[in-house]
């Protein structure tokens, strides 16, 4: 059983495709998604040594374009891959000049320092074809092997295949009819013709189309007729799917389903459980061997243990049974992590050439159902396995953490959002689960200052909507990631927290700026959050403050004078 289970809230999207219970895809989108967008950009360096150029596309880094993504060539024959229409032994001078405009679309988006990749070969993707207004071609999906559905699809593209553009067949369309196939494409012409007017009114550096967001993309990508339900948690987002189904896949409506329990539809399919396990260095196998998933600047590196493994009698059978299950989990953490670029693989050492070549079989098996493409290079004579996976964006790990600022990069801890985040969502399970009507939440400072958001309207609407009172206060000295959330009555409220009162005069160390107000200061009072008024230009002083203004998380004040 294949499914789409949607979570929608007000901090992000998130989407897990899981296949007979297990999670296999997790992809979460908070903000604008670059990849796929197109730009009209300024040509602002060119680097023959590099053999690539620099382009201003509007963002904060300029964009990279290699000469090899640099399209000139119209024309394939028909048995040529679509990788080889990139020309060699051209110089970067001799094709773009500084200043020059060009309309290019991200391939890979920023990570780290670097900034978006870009290309001007130009693709469209629709939910049957994709279009590729700049090249002459044709081509159809390597997923859809049956011979005579090939034939009837190649047959098919012949007859609707633009004059000079080229179209993909995507693997979708099997089984398609012609007037589905025309209809795609007439709006992936619609589009262009859109994006070429777009590109001719508006001065570069510009945005000239957006692509989907992440809820759409599922839609448009992996929502087929293979998959037998998608669950999604919000009534908008629910209509809007079934609106867009109506124009490209009528007959999968009926396999929409909104959720409306009151558990959050993550933690009723399991699916939280899942994420932790997809954000840990050591993995565990079967039989009681693991792998460790470790990542430097330049690759991943996976390395197989037997571990609590020691096998029954033949030590040769203990290792290719360890690396057969490595191989399956490998392939299922990659696509699950979405991990890109160059990949090393350490299987335990064999010796006898059929138990190498049998884990390399299952390991290529296991990756036939990733839809990024991966390419395995072969082992070396080392025993490592090397494979290189496309990258499109962020890895999990990369979007859900940050570097701890307690070991200074050499270990990662979830981020301030993302703890922000679950501690929202915990407190909602936990108004759920209690029938006190006041909860009592302990966090460190960064968290706790990220929860309240703007003067404490994020929590205020949290109050709204679990109906309780909700009373935030910082423990100094906490792991962020610890947390506490607790409950009582109201005649057991003051002998949990202090409250402060107006008026009241107090001694306090001003911290830092206040995050959402950098003209005012912060400061920390018996657990009590203090926004102290144009406090920013003495932080680090102790001063006397009067408080002006208390709610049930969140306090301010002014300095004395």
């Amino acid at each position: 059983m294949k499914e789409i289970i949607i979570s929608v809230d007000e901090f992000e999207n998130r989407v897990a495709i899981r296949e007979d219970d297990v999670l296999k895809e997790y992809h979460v989108s908070r903000g604008e998604k670059r990849s796929g967008s197109i730009y009209k950009g300024i040509v602002m360096n060119v680097l023959p040594g590099m053999q690539a150029a620099f382009v201003d596309i509007g963002l904060d880094r300029n964009a990279f374009l290699c000469v090899d993504d640099i399209v000139t060539k119209f024309n394939l024959e028909e048995d040529e891959e679509l990788e080889k229409i990139r020309e060699k032994g051209r110089s970067i001078k001799d094709v773009l000049k500084v200043k020059e405009e060009v309309l290019v679309q991200v391939v890979k988006e920023s990570t780290g320092k670097k900034g978006n990749r870009v290309t001007t070969l130009i693709t469209l993707p629709g939910r049957y074809l994709v279009l590729l207004p700049f090249v002459n071609y044709k081509g159809i999906s390597r997923k859809i092997e049956d011979s005579e559905e090939r034939q009837r699809l190649l047959g098919l593209s012949e007859k609707i295949k633009p004059k000079d553009m080229g179209i993909i067949i995507r693997t979708a369309a099997e089984g398609k009819n012609v007037k589905e196939i025309r209809s795609d494409l007439a709006f992936l012409l619609k589009l262009w013709n859109k994006i070429k007017a777009g590109a001719k009114k508006k001065k570069a550096p510009s945005l000239i189309h957006q692509d989907l967001s992440l809820i759409y993309r599922i839609i448009r990508d992996v929502f087929t007729k293979d998959v037998d339900r998608l669950v999604i948690d919000s009534k908008e987002e629910y209509e809007k799917v079934l609106y867009l189904l109506s124009a490209i896949s009528p007959g999968l409506k009926n396999r929409v389903h909104l959720y409306k329990e009151n558990v959050p539809i993550f933690e009723h399919f399991g699916v939280e459980a899942d994420i932790d396990k997809a954000l840990r260095r050591k993995v565990w196998l079967p039989s009681g061997g693991y792998i460790i998933i470790d990542k430097t600047e330049a690759l991943t590196v996976i390395d197989v243990n037997t571990g609590k493994y020691v096998g029954k009698s033949n030590i040769n059978k203990t290792i290719l049974k360890t690396n057969l299950e490595a191989a399956l989990e490998i392939a299922h953490q990659i696509r699950l992590r979405d991990i890109g670029g160059i990949i090393i693989i350490d299987f335990i050492d064999m010796y006898n050439e059929d138990n190498k070549k049998a884990v390399l079989a299952d390991l290529e098996k296991h990756f036939k159902s990733d839809r990024v493409r991966t390419n395995i290079v072969g082992m070396t004579e080392l025993g490592l396995v090397q494979l290189t996976r496309k990258r499109t964006g962020k890895e999990l790990g990369e979007i859900l953490k940050e570097l701890c600022p307690c070991c200074t990069g050499r270990g990662q801890v979830l981020s301030v959002e993302t703890l922000a985040i679950n501690l929202n969502r915990a407190v909602k399970r936990h108004a759920f689960e209690n029938q006190f009507n006041n909860i009592i939440i302990k966090a460190s400072q960064n968290i706790a200052l990220r929860f309240l958001g703007w003067e404490a309207e994020d929590i205020e609407r949290l109050e709204k909507e679990t109906g309780k009172n909700i009373y935030l206060r910082v423990e100094g000295g906490r792991f962020a990631e610890k947390f506490e959330i607790d409950s009582c009555g109201d005649s057991a409220l003051k002998d949990k927290i202090k409250f402060l009162t107006p008026g009241q005069e107090i001694k306090v160390k001003l911290e830092d700026v206040y995050p959402d107000n950098p003209v005012n200061a912060v400061a920390f009072y018996e657990g009590n959050v203090i926004e102290v008024v144009r406090g920013a230009n003495m932080v680090g002083q102790t001063l006397d403050v009067i408080i002006t203004y208390i709610s049930r998380s969140y306090a301010q004040g002014q300095i004395k004078d």
